[in-house]
């Protein structure tokens, strides 16, 4: 039945149950956490070969990878970024294990030196603006408000962007100069971009009253499937060289939730131009990356990229059928909530009632549930509907998820009840 429909005793009296096993959990004094999405430790074990001597420190190209040079990386990373990306190895940058430090050099030459060799920087704009599907990445949105540049929000669906509305507002802002993307198991949603949400994408730049828009292309768990072969993704690298759009986009990619999130690879694809340009500015910051790294790399999962994402999948997988299970067990009944159902990623995007995420949260972590905070999702921290909750299962064990899902449900039914007796008692007076 759903919660809505409840009596007001029915309400009371589960008001009064939910209460007695909250006190119970809070009197436990655990300590769960589904904040971050960061890979298990069975995750990480997978990578152990990693940590083997290389028999040969000698590129494939006779480059010494114990030596200074090579900015742009070893030619069989850029081939490795080639197999997880879609870009064509020519046209990848791999550096070390941090895309989002690409993100962050490549926005701030876009801002201040510009990204192809002429007068176009977004700084000449007194506000430049950011277009941001919602709900999404919190670091992207960090990132933009750390530089400046404004947010304007776009609704995600199940395809991706919105791309009618993003259409539109590209055409009549100038000061807009960029959208940020999660084309693959989107953050935290799970979505995959559909062939015509890739190809509009690609044609933005182009519609734009801004001679320097660029898609930020951020395809962070481009392998990360739980079903292989992998799901496809239409190549908006290609679909920009068709539209002639290939200097207006960037895409992003890296090893991190493959390997060692701390010590892995990351890329950056783009136009020849482009990558002359960021090159450039790269060098003035390195004198090379980790090379040595980047040949443990290729050696380990060149030609087995597959392979080995299906070992993450047989760990994650139990996951993320553990949170279907259990929120369709404890709220599926209730119309109080919904959740998405990916099939790769990270995350799990839940919408409570509006008006109670924050609420929720709150009462999760008083109990000793630590999730992302309400707002996260959302440009400045502010969920307009105060509806979205984050959750990341894949760091927890199993036993450990349990008890936090059957926590944070216990949460939503509670605190949804109680805003029903609340209104009921209003009624009344």
């Amino acid at each position: 039945m759903k919660l809505d429909q409840y009596s007001r005793e029915a309400l009371e009296k589960l008001n009064s149950e939910l209460t007695q096993h909250l006190e119970l959990a809070q009197g436990n004094r655990m300590a769960l956490d589904l904040s971050r999405g960061k890979p298990a430790p069975d995750q990480l074990d997978l990578a152990a070969p990693l940590d083997q001597p290389l028999q040969s420190y000698i590129a494939s190209d006779g480059t010494d990878a114990r030596n200074y040079g090579s900015l742009r990386g070893l030619p069989e990373a850029r081939a490795l970024g080639a197999d997880l990306t879609g870009v064509p190895a020519e046209n990848l940058i791999a550096t070390g294990n941090s895309s989002l430090f690409l993100m962050y050099i490549a926005s701030q030459t876009a801002l201040n030196q510009g990204l192809w060799g002429d007068k176009r920087r977004w700084s000449r704009t007194a506000t430049p603006k950011f277009l941001t599907p919602v709900p999404g990445y919190d670091r992207h949105f960090t990132m933009s408000e750390t530089l400046g540049i404004e947010m304007i929000n776009i609704p995600m669906t199940d395809s991706g962007p919105d791309m009618a509305r993003a259409e539109e507002l590209v055409r009549q802002d100038p000061d807009i100069k960029g959208i940020w993307c999660v084309p693959k198991y989107a953050n935290p949603t799970g979505c995959i971009y559909s062939p015509e949400t890739v190809q509009r994408m690609a044609m933005l730049p182009a519609t734009s009253a801004a001679d320097d828009f660029v898609v930020f292309w951020d395809n962070a768990y481009a392998a990360h499937d739980f079903t292989f072969p992998r799901a496809p993704l239409t190549d908006l690298y290609q679909a920009a060289l068709e539209a002639g759009t290939e200097d207006h986009v960037l895409l992003f990619g890296s090893t991190s939730k493959i390997t060692y999130a701390s010590g892995g690879v990351s890329f950056v694809g783009a136009s020849d131009s482009v990558l002359d340009t960021l090159e450039k500015h790269l060098s003035v910051m390195l004198i090379g990356p980790d090379k040595v790294s980047q040949l443990r790399h290729a050696r380990f999962l060149g030609g087995r990229l597959e392979e080995h994402m299906a070992e993450h999948a047989k760990l994650l997988t139990p996951k993320f059928d553990l949170v279907e299970q259990i929120l369709s067990t404890e709220l599926g009944d209730l119309d109080i909530a919904s959740w998405t159902h990916p099939s790769g990623g990270y995350f799990v995007s839940l919408d409570v009632t509006p008006g109670t995420a924050t609420e929720i949260i709150d009462t999760a972590r008083e109990a000793g549930l630590a999730l992302t905070p309400a707002g996260a999702t959302f440009p400045y921290g502010r969920d307009p509907d105060d509806k979205n909750i984050r959750i990341a299962p894949t760091f927890a064990t199993l036993e450990d998820l349990q008890l936090a899902l059957e926590l944070l449900t216990l949460c939503v039914k509670l605190v949804t009840a109680r805003r029903l007796l609340e209104a009921s008692a209003d009624l009344e007076e």
